[in-house]
């Protein structure tokens, strides 16, 4: 994948975000672009609050089908990037435990792999509750922690604070006033997973390198820079071994 004029890499990579037009980072840019895509009809003709934007990508994708897209992030350098790279996304910095909005204004508010990075997730949560409209509509997503941080009490990411399994996100997203919530799971569809036996698991291998500092080998650089976001699937089955998870709940 070859970076565009003008792309992105003007906001480096820290670890806590991802970014397009990288491509040794593009199985992680299109594990969460698909994301994005599959939640696109949700935000349709909405007023989207998208709360820890990041880069700015997503919130873009979703004004594609948003009536308005509102963005915070709390970083400003962020910030500052999204203005001038996405001119149809407002954007503020903000603090997610405290957003900037009045109650009941958002149709729908989006946060894609940010409730992990948060110390005061139930307080996040009762948040996206006030500033949704009675009947507006959720969408939360993390990594699995059965799976991302397995065996473990504490997240192997420096990044998180704590991570959640399936039942408890839904836990979470019931207790804090939602209803109808829904639990996906992200998983690897079948080119990925011919991948994962070519290379002895993609994730692992793109782990060690990076770990290491060695060089990429040139078969893994290209398996890596041509994954697609069609390439995963997310699905409400098998959820304990799933990736990354995506929750739908409604206001109540």
């Amino acid at each position: 994948m070859q970076e565009s004029p003008g792309q992105s890499s003007c906001l480096p990579l820290t670890g806590e975000r991802t970014v397009p037009g990288v491509s040794h980072e593009n199985y992680w840019f299109r594990r969460h672009e698909i994301v994005y895509t599959a939640i696109a009809d949700d935000c349709a003709g909405a007023v989207v609050l998208e709360a820890g934007c990041g880069e700015g990508y997503g919130a873009d994708l979703l004004a594609g089908t948003a009536r308005r897209v509102l963005a915070l992030d709390y970083d400003a350098t962020t910030v500052a990037h999204v203005r001038a790279r996405y001119p149809r996304v407002a954007v503020s910095r903000a603090n997610l435990v405290a957003l900037p909005v009045p109650d009941g204004s958002i149709d729908v508010v989006v946060s894609l792999q940010v409730i992990e990075h948060l110390w005061e997730q139930e307080r996040f949560l009762r948040e996206c509750r006030r500033v949704l409209r009675p009947g507006g509509t959720l969408l939360v997503s993390t990594p699995n922690r059965i799976t991302f941080s397995p065996g473990r009490d504490t997240p192997l990411n420096p990044f998180h604070t704590r991570e959640l399994d399936p039942a408890e996100l839904a836990g979470l997203t019931a207790d804090a006033g939602f209803d109808d919530v829904v639990v996906r799971g992200l998983h690897h569809g079948p080119r990925l997973r011919e991948l994962d036996a070519r290379h002895g698991g993609l994730i692992e291998a793109q782990t060690r390198l990076a770990l290491s500092g060695a060089p990429w080998p040139a078969d893994l650089a290209a398996d890596v820079a041509a994954v697609r976001s069609t390439d995963f699937e997310l699905r409400t089955d098998d959820l304990d071994a799933s990736l990354d998870l995506l929750v739908s709940a409604v206001r109540r």
